[in-house]
């Protein structure tokens, strides 16, 4: 299907850059999962801003989720990659609680290391690859290693992304791989359409 960008017709996925212009009343069943995806995440937001279920709260988030919808519909695709199942929400579940557990281990791992100043640390970059093809999902990787303390995404160039990890154990790719993003790429597959 041909986008408009930029007052140009181009067909297959936009540059990353390009501006698309997007009419709500022409998009296809597909593109609407994801504008209703984008509406929901905006409720879900303003719920968690507010603190509160009453009827006012959701009458007036709805009129602000349903707002930016008109506004800004081309960031509905950002979902534009997620497999929309009834498992999605168990897979998202599971995903957070991954990488809350991540999140713990890491902490607890460099709290360790700056109380024993013994321990050796071997820091360094290393490569890692990614399967993962949508954007969002490689974004959504590298920020979750980033969030992780010890790691932190220095840069991502294709399917590549180059870590600086507190202590290498082991600079072959896939060592790195399986060591600091398998754990995280397994949800992510599952949720993406790849």
């Amino acid at each position: 299907m041909p986008n408009s960008v930029l007052g140009q017709t181009i067909t297959g996925n936009p540059q990353p850059n390009a501006r698309v212009e997007m009419n709500i009343a022409t998009t296809n069943r597909r593109q609407k999962k994801h504008l209703i995806a984008f509406w929901l995440s905006m409720m879900l937001v303003w719920v968690l801003l507010n603190a509160s279920l009453s009827w006012q709260v959701l009458l007036v988030g709805g009129l602000v989720a349903t707002l930016l919808v008109f506004i800004f519909p081309a960031h509905g695709f950002l979902f534009a990659g997620t497999r929309f199942t009834p498992e999605t929400p168990g897979l998202v579940l599971r995903y957070l609680g991954l990488f809350a557990r991540e999140l713990v281990k890491s902490n607890l791992d460099v709290a360790r290391r700056v109380i024993s100043p013994q321990l050796r640390i071997n820091p360094g970059i290393v490569e890692i690859k990614t399967r993962l093809k949508h954007p969002t999902y490689r974004l959504i990787l590298a920020n979750s290693i980033t969030l992780t303390p010890g790691t932190l995404t220095v840069n991502m160039i294709d399917d590549s992304l180059f870590i600086h990890w507190i202590d290498v154990t082991g600079k072959d790719v896939e060592s790195a791989t399986r060591e600091i993003s398998a754990r995280f790429e397994s949800y992510l597959i599952q949720l993406s359409q790849e």
